[in-house]
């Protein structure tokens, strides 16, 4: 019986590495019925294995694990554009007193986060930034882990599976953060991404990507999906690791954009004026961009600077609502009741 089948209430919070996921979180939205994450990406597999540990000493419900995906084409970045985008952003650097960081390559300690989730089974393991490969998804699900792959392409959900995984996260373009499919997808709304990907597959699908309160919910269950997630709509909650700066931006109303200025990959936030600047002479190269960046943006969290700072956002931000988790997953389950409700009494109207 999978996982989805037996959650009290169909709501995911996604995984938001760089901080706002926390251990805390994801306990709180298990224990409140939904499927709390942790985020694997950007953490060591040791720190890995402790979050893993802490939400084992909050709750006895199932969670899950998402993992970043090494570049499939090993890493390979146009050199000459990295160094003349570190040329370019070395004066901002220098205002903020520090230096830009090294601009390698690397696999996010995939390998050893793999071992670690292999040894230690969790309920649910997830992966971004492409899919991962048919002995992987094997191995886990030997260990009785689901496997979710996050697509943003009907073509990706079917590559997704024909490996056999469990569960097809469907992210629409709305979602903030790193874009979870393959680097070339095309930018798929939610809604008609979710309505073409389930024409095509017989996995349950979970809908991503601008959902941030009851109605929204309601929307993406109603078109199919087993599950919502959220990730915006959590980063006010108290269990949220979310930055105050990052708190004040995602309350705000500041539109957001897709952007590789911050990390090489598009990845959607409040615009402001460090992606204004930067965003059209960014190139393409994660996470070389990434290192390069990380002092500054690092510098410009410690001293509050939003005008600098990644400020991760979805482009519904502003529904998100500062309330503890366990309540947040109570209210979108009411939200969504209502709203479906309300739909049914309007479409009485039509005879």
């Amino acid at each position: 019986m999978s996982v989805l089948s037996v959650l009290p209430r169909p709501i995911v919070a996604a995984p938001m590495a760089g901080g706002p996921s926390t251990p805390a979180l994801a306990a709180a939205v298990s224990a409140a019925g939904g499927l709390g994450f942790l985020a694997a990406g950007m953490i060591s597999a040791d720190r890995l294995a402790a979050d893993v540990a802490e939400v084992r000493t909050r709750t006895d419900r199932p969670f899950g694990v998402n993992v970043f995906l090494p570049d499939a084409n090993g890493g390979a970045v146009d050199a000459a554009a990295v160094r003349a985008y570190a040329e370019r952003l070395a004066p901002e650097a220098r205002r903020h007193g520090v230096t830009l960081g090294e601009p390698v390559g690397g696999d996010d300690a995939y390998p050893e986060k793999l071992a670690a989730l292999l040894a230690d089974p969790v309920p649910v393991v997830s992966f971004v930034f492409g899919l991962p490969d048919r002995a992987a998804v094997a191995a886990l699900r030997e260990r009785g882990t689901e496997v979710w792959a996050t697509v943003t392409s009907p073509d990706a959900a079917s590559a997704a599976v024909g490996l056999g995984v469990d569960a097809v996260v469907v992210q629409g373009t709305e979602a903030g953060g790193h874009r979870g499919g393959l680097p070339d997808d095309d930018d798929y709304g939610v809604l008609s991404l979710l309505r073409l990907v389930g024409a095509r597959c017989d996995r349950p699908l979970v809908a991503a990507g601008g959902i941030a309160d009851g109605a929204g919910v309601a929307a993406v269950l109603t078109a199919g999906a087993a599950a919502a997630q959220l990730g915006t709509a959590f980063l006010r909650c108290p269990e949220a690791g979310t930055s105050p700066m990052h708190r004040a931006a995602v309350a705000g109303t500041a539109p957001t954009a897709l952007t590789r200025a911050f990390t090489g990959k598009r990845a959607r936030g409040v615009v402001n004026d460090f992606l204004r600047r930067h965003d059209g002479s960014a190139p393409v190269g994660y996470p070389q961009v990434l290192h390069l960046t990380r002092p500054l943006l690092a510098a410009a969290k410690g001293s509050g600077d939003a005008s600098v700072a990644n400020l991760w956002a979805g482009q519904a931000h502003a529904l998100a609502a500062e309330t503890p988790a366990g309540d947040l997953v109570a209210e979108l389950i009411a939200g969504a009741r209502a709203a479906l409700t309300a739909a049914v009494e309007r479409s009485g109207a039509w005879g």
